[in-house]
């Protein structure tokens, strides 16, 4: 990618922090090896500042939604506090493969970062007590389901994550039985029915940051990425 207009996927602006409707397929920072990330756009978001914002979190790089930027480094500080806390409300929307198990729940399932022959390293569900195990929870909520051509069965599920381990909910929709559809870690790369690879199908749908006690707390909502739309269709949405 050249060029990438951040500023038109402004979500949201004040004096502390962006949020920024992050796109898919574009990771969020440089990975080893390089390559195109978002944060090299981010000087065009200075908005008058000395210097460009800086992430707040993480979204990986097939994700899109809502990415929060902190504009400087008290911001930063701050934001960071509310992320590691827990205090940030954030809502995820998944197409998964198959049906969870029920109507809502919640996977209470820890997690760590293991060596992978294929892919280099992954994240696997551990008992609590393992070495090197992160407790990890998200809730969930079944929105609707379908069937998508090349696809077969899919559900439509709200994930609102209560930690923030590194692939959380892609491991924990695996972990319940339906992976979000596209995962090719987790969930084996599925094709549509012209027989292209289908993208992973997350999206960062909303957050909550209280990031002043004095002000209401800042709620963003993030459009559904052209990419979604069709199997989110297929499972009874209708566009609000």
């Amino acid at each position: 990618m050249t060029h990438l207009d951040l500023e038109s996927r402004l979500l949201h602006r004040d004096g502390l922090m962006l949020v920024l409707d992050k796109p898919a397929g574009l990771a969020v920072h440089a990975g080893p090896g390089g390559g195109d990330n978002i944060e090299r756009y981010f000087d065009a978001l200075r908005f008058g500042l000395p210097r460009p914002p800086a992430l707040a979190h993480r979204l990986d790089r097939d994700t899109s939604g809502c990415l929060v930027l902190g504009r400087h480094p008290k911001a930063l500080r701050k934001l960071g506090q509310l992320f590691s806390s827990g205090r940030v409300d954030k809502t995820y929307w998944a197409v998964v493969v198959g049906a969870p198990p029920g109507e809502a729940g919640t996977v209470d399932a820890a997690l760590t970062k293991r060596s992978d022959a294929k892919r280099g390293w992954k994240m696997i569900v551990v008992p609590p007590d393992a070495e090197g195990a992160q407790a990890s929870r998200t809730d969930w909520r079944l929105l609707g389901r379908g069937e998508l051509p090349g696809a077969g069965a899919v559900s439509f599920v709200e994930c609102r994550p209560r930690t923030g381990r590194t692939h959380q909910i892609r491991v924990h929709m695996a972990h319940l039985g339906c992976p979000v559809l596209g995962d090719p870690v987790y969930g084996g790369q599925a094709k549509g029915a012209d027989g292209a690879p289908i993208p992973l199908h997350l999206h960062s749908r909303a957050i909550v940051v209280p990031l002043q006690a004095s002000k209401p707390p800042v709620a963003v909502t993030a459009p559904v990425p052209p990419h979604m739309r069709a199997a989110l269709e297929a499972c009874g949405w209708t566009g609000g």
